[in-house]
């Protein structure tokens, strides 16, 4: 079971001198309470904790969530309404929202509900966030499990007259079927040509002989993602895209050795970067190294140019540099990475050397 974290929230508010804490995002929910519903509002003091959701969740609510007073809306109530009850009961008058969850609706509707002082205070569950104790590790592991697991299938069923498309639902099939809850993002596959777009979509292109595959895909479990990326081949392969192949290669590993609590993402990025450099596609390499990974597949500590922030000992980043020639084709290869006070643990343990079929 996932520990929850309203004590922690709470001794955040005595440090930064907030009043309370109003959290209205899924993944925050989710994290603070170890619930997880669609809809639902927590509000957070130093002395004491609600947990508000409608009546498709408070049974279930009533029998997970811990440590705090669970409250049912009713059909013909609104949670600014609540909102108002709580801070009237609470006495608080600064209250941190999730600025970059809030939308301008609920910021005008909550603030005309009650008169407080609604504070941006995103960056203390960040922070919260940015660190995996040992349960959240096992159950972002338990999801690369299964995603491993797929793509030892996957490399038995690709062949070169199979579609993006068709790769792509056999990805989703397999990570369901050997018990995801859901995917942790619509998967990237292109192939061919395609290869070069790092986000493209599926298309209904045959992948083709003589062509390199790209597979971005994860998945959840127990609600924490996974998130991987290998690129493989169907010969013939060129020279060229060898050389590409073990470039992308040297610059993750140069990147993975960088990597321990206390360093700078933008040194971790500028490891790989330089390596993709020397080799001539400096330019072909235009996102950040990593991103942190969790109940989102994109979180906080980021592996970027620009975040001077240390990566904290328990922050679990991605490790995926890349090169794209456009209109021809594209290599990226993506680890996860637990980052520990010494260095690193590599959560991925399927194989990275180039696997042509």
């Amino acid at each position: 079971m996932l520990p929850n974290h309203f004590c922690a929230v709470a001794a955040l508010l005595r440090e930064t001198k907030l009043d309370a804490m109003l959290l209205t995002g899924e993944a925050n929910r989710f994290y603070v309470s170890g619930f997880h519903s669609s809809d639902g509002l927590i509000f957070i003091t130093m002395h004491k904790s609600t947990f508000i959701t409608d009546s498709r969740y408070i049974e279930a609510a009533r029998g997970t969530v811990r440590d705090a007073e669970i409250v049912q809306i009713r059909a013909s109530e609104r949670y600014s309404t609540l909102f108002s009850s709580l801070i009237q009961e609470s006495g608080a008058k600064r209250v941190g929202i999730e600025e970059r969850v809030m939308t301008v609706e609920a910021h005008e509707a909550f603030a005309a509900s009650a008169r407080v002082c609604l504070l941006p205070a995103q960056k203390l569950i960040d922070g919260l966030r940015s660190v995996k104790n040992p349960e959240e590790l096992k159950r972002i592991r338990a999801a690369q499990a299964i995603t491993e697991r797929v793509f030892d299938e996957m490399l038995g069923i690709l062949t070169p007259d199979m579609t993006e498309r068709e790769a792509a639902a056999e990805l989703v099939t397999r990570m369901l079927r050997h018990g995801a809850e859901r995917t942790s993002f619509d998967p990237i596959v292109v192939a061919g040509v395609n290869s070069s777009r790092p986000h493209g979509e599926p298309s209904g292109q045959k992948i083709g002989r003589g062509s390199f595959l790209t597979m971005d895909f994860g998945c959840v479990s127990g609600g924490y993602c996974s998130d991987m990326t290998r690129t493989i081949a169907f010969a013939p392969v060129s020279e060229e895209m060898r050389r590409v192949y073990d470039t992308v290669l040297r610059a993750q590993l140069a990147g993975i050795e960088a990597v321990r609590a206390g360093v700078p993402g933008c040194d971790v990025d500028a490891a790989a970067r330089a390596v993709i450099a020397a080799a001539g596609y400096g330019d072909c390499f235009g996102h950040s190294f990593g991103h942190g990974i969790g109940i989102e597949v994109h979180e906080q500590p980021n592996a970027s140019p620009s975040c001077k922030a240390p990566l904290p000992a328990g922050a679990v980043i991605s490790a995926e540099p890349g090169i794209y020639l456009p209109g021809r084709f594209g290599v990226r290869i993506e680890d996860m990475l637990a980052v520990t006070e010494t260095g690193c643990e590599n959560l991925t343990r399927a194989p990275k050397n180039l696997i042509i079929l």
